[in-house]
Order: C-alpha cells, then sequence, then structure tokens
C-alpha cells in the first residue's frame, strides 16, 4: 500500500512561528481507508487489554500487560526492552525502537496501569452499548496503547521508515505520579524532536469535540505535623495541648492559601489524629494535594504555608509543613501549539473539528517528557473517552478511525521535515 502523502503548510518545528494557517488539504483516501480496516482489529485489541486488571499495585496484572504489548511491538518489528521502575511495584516498562531511513526521532507515550483494584471485572464487566464500549481502564489508558500499535501498524503496512529512531515506551505507574519511570521518560524524551503522548480525549457529552491538550498540571504532595502534649482527656485535659485541635486550625487557616499564588491549587484531602478515646492527642496529621502550572509554585506555596502556621490557637504546640514534589507541570511550547494546529488541519482533512485544550487539573507524563523543553510535546492522542477514574468508563468507537488518522498523518508530516 502507498499513502498519497500530500504536505500541509511549509512548517519547521525548529523555527516556527506562534500561529499556523493552512488551506484544507484533501484526505488521504488510502489511510483513511487503512484507517476505517483497523477499527475491528483495534476493538479486538482493546477488549483483549480490558481483560488483563492491571491496577498500579497489580504486580501480576502489569506483567501481562507487559508481555501482551512487548509482544505486539515485536511483531511489528521493533526492537524491545524492558526496564524495571526504581520505586512502586517495581515492574517492567516495555521500551520499543524502531530504525528507520529519516531523519528525525520521534517518540511516543502511553501507560499500561489503571486505577482500579484486581477484581473490579466482576462489577465492571466489559460491554458493548451501541457506540460507547464499556471497561475499567479502556479510555485511560488502554484506548492510547491501541492507538499507537494499530496506527504503527497502519504505517507497517505502508511502508513508512521516514524517520531516523522511533520510540515506544509503555510505563507501568503513570496513575501513582510515575514514582518509578518519570526520569526515564525525561531521559527518553531529550533524545527525540517530537514526542506524542496518548492520553484520552474527552467524548460527548462533556466535550463537543475531539481535541490535543497543551497543558496539564503537575503534582506535588503537603504534609502537615502537629506536635502537641498528652494528658488524660478525663482527669487532667488542661495540662494537654491538644495536637488535633490545632490542626483542625492550621488546615482552615491554610485551606484558601493557593488562592493567592496563580498557577497553584492546594487541598487538604487526608487526616489522622490520636490512638484512643481517653487521651489527648500528642500528634496529628494531614496531607494534600497539590497542583501545579508554575515552575517556582512549590516554594511560593511553601513560604506561604510557613508565613500563615505562625499564628496558633493551642499554645505550646509546634507545626511543620513539609511539600514534596510529584510529576513536573506540562505546559507546551509554542512548538507545540503549532504541531496542535497541525493536527486541526489533518482533522479538517475527514470533515473533523478537532478543539485544542489548554490546560487541565489532571497531571500527565508531558510533564516529565517537556521538562527540559527539547523535544515538541502534545497531549492527548488517544481515543474519546470519559468517566475516567470512575464507574463506567467507556470509549466512543466513533473517534477510532479518527484517532488513527491523526496519528498516522501526523507522524507522517513530522518525518517530512528536515
Amino acid at each position: 500500500m502507498t499513502f498519497r502523502l500530500t504536505p500541509l503548510l511549509a512548517l519547521s518545528l525548529l523555527g516556527l512561528a506562534a500561529g499556523v494557517t493552512s488551506a484544507v488539504a484533501a484526505a488521504d483516501e488510502k489511510l483513511k481507508a487503512a484507517a476505517e480496516q483497523e477499527k475491528a482489529p483495534l476493538i479486538e485489541t482493546l477488549r483483549d487489554m480490558v481483560m488483563i486488571e492491571s491496577g498500579s499495585g497489580d504486580a501480576e496484572g502489569l506483567k501481562k500487560m507487559a508481555d501482551f504489548t512487548e509482544a505486539r511491538l515485536k511483531a511489528l518489528g521493533a526492537v524491545t526492552e524492558r526496564r524495571k521502575t526504581t520505586a512502586g511495584t517495581g515492574a517492567d516498562m516495555v521500551i520499543a525502537t524502531f530504525k528507520g531511513s529519516g531523519t528525525r526521532n520521534l517518540m511516543l507515550i502511553a501507560h499500561m496501569d489503571t486505577v482500579y483494584q484486581r477484581g473490579v471485572l466482576a462489577s465492571e464487566p466489559y460491554r458493548v452499548d451501541g457506540n460507547r464500549i464499556y471497561g475499567p481502564g479502556i479510555a485511560d489508558d488502554k484506548g492510547g496503547i491501541a492507538v499507537v500499535l494499530h496506527a504503527l501498524k497502519i504505517l507497517k503496512d505502508a511502508g513508512w521508515h521516514d524517520y531516523a529512531r522511533l520510540t515506544v515506551s509503555f510505563n507501568p505507574d503513570e496513575e501513582v505520579g510515575s514514582i518509578g519511570s518519570g526520569e526515564m521518560i525525561a531521559e527518553l524524551a531529550d533524545q527525540h524532536d517530537v514526542v506524542l503522548s496518548c492520553e484520552p480525549t474527552a467524548a460527548s457529552p462533556p466535550a463537543k469535540n475531539d481535541s490535543l491538550l497543551l497543558g496539564a498540571s503537575g503534582t506535588a504532595t503537603a504534609k502537615m505535623e502537629v506536635k502537641g502534649r498528652a494528658s488524660h482527656a478525663g482527669a487532667a485535659p488542661d495540662l494537654g495541648r491538644n495536637a488535633l485541635i490545632e490542626l483542625a486550625h492550621q488546615l482552615l487557616q491554610t485551606k484558601d492559601v493557593a488562592k493567592s499564588i496563580p498557577g497553584t491549587q492546594l487541598n487538604w484531602t487526608t487526616a489522622q489524629a490520636g490512638t484512643v478515646r481517653n487521651q489527648i492527642p500528642e500528634k496529628a496529621e494531614a496531607g494534600a494535594d497539590i497542583r501545579l502550572t508554575i515552575p517556582d509554585g512549590i516554594a511560593k506555596l511553601q513560604a506561604a504555608l510557613d508565613e500563615k502556621v505562625k499564628e496558633k490557637l493551642v499554645p505550646d504546640t509546634e507545626t511543620k509543613v513539609t511539600i514534596t514534589a510529584g510529576r513536573p507541570p506540562f505546559v507546551a511550547s509554542g512548538r507545540g501549539r503549532a504541531l496542535a494546529e497541525v493536527g486541526q488541519s489533518i482533522y479538517a482533512e475527514i470533515d473533523r473539528k478537532l478543539d485544542i485544550t489548554e490546560m487541565t487539573g489532571g497531571a500527565t507524563d508531558a510533564g516529565y517528557a517537556n521538562r527540559s523543553g527539547k523535544a515538541v510535546v502534545v497531549e492527548s492522542f488517544g481515543l474519546a473517552g470519559f468517566g475516567y477514574h470512575a464507574r463506567d468508563e467507556f470509549i466512543d468507537t466513533n473517534s477510532i478511525v479518527p484517532r488513527l488518522y491523526l496519528m498516522s498523518r501526523m507522524l507522517i508530516e513530522q518525518g517530512k521535515i528536515k
């Protein structure tokens, strides 16, 4: 099969103006037909993967996913390797490398883990209802893996090799912050010109159109620790210093601290204090979820929190807040925006509208890939879906052909740039 490669605009992502406009090109009919032919096989791949329960802490399930994806990548002609993650379950990343005859280095990333616990299929089975297919992790992110595998199948059948190196990375711990794979993703991304990350795009009705994403929050965690003094709650409560009461005071006075720091968000989400009913608690602690879109957000939040907790309600108590950095924020460059606009032109070829989403409160591995700014990174090349991290997660089968067309055409276009 040979595709008619219609150029979009003359476009160099190495020296790029902020905006890109172009007339709508005709669709590559052979490529579109190939995408339509891959729809049914992709659905079968989705079913096979959903039937593998692969929560972030499920070492057995993650090994099955790694075995499955590695075999598929080998069948496509890749040289594969397994790298053990450095934290968490120590499950394997699957990294596949294709060598071509072009000049650019391209990378595709997705993740094999889900948020669901083993046994979830008993209450949330794989099922088809019209144009929706339901199953745990089907959109986030097994749909992204399916797009990668089947777009590469389309391009393999076409004999496309217009790249120097094409790397695929599937990691097993994205849902817990990529704690053992993030540094490897960042290191790999820095060796490439372009990274396409394959988290899902939102389906209708929440979203009118498919989209590509240019920004996602970074993450951090905060721990507030209060030290007081224990005493008998009935006989001598006044001799104690109630750490629980002081913790409640500090949570109330720090709950809005991030509102004064644009680009940050803090929410206290966990707390614990005391061990027995009849003792004034001497220790209490709380945990917070932090989201960031600015590089110095942690430092600014730390300073603001340190200042706030100086004001005490319970005398002779000590309060300390510690912030631990997680995944870095993803904020696409101007080159990333231009790449997303190329995606809009590709969607227009098949009479579809593609939106560009500026920012989401979720966090993705695009943050690691984009951390140094060396590669051009765009997020959300996966399937359209919804209900992630909840019951009744689904993908919309109407998105399969457009997303395969988008990924295939995007890789073809990137391979042309010299």
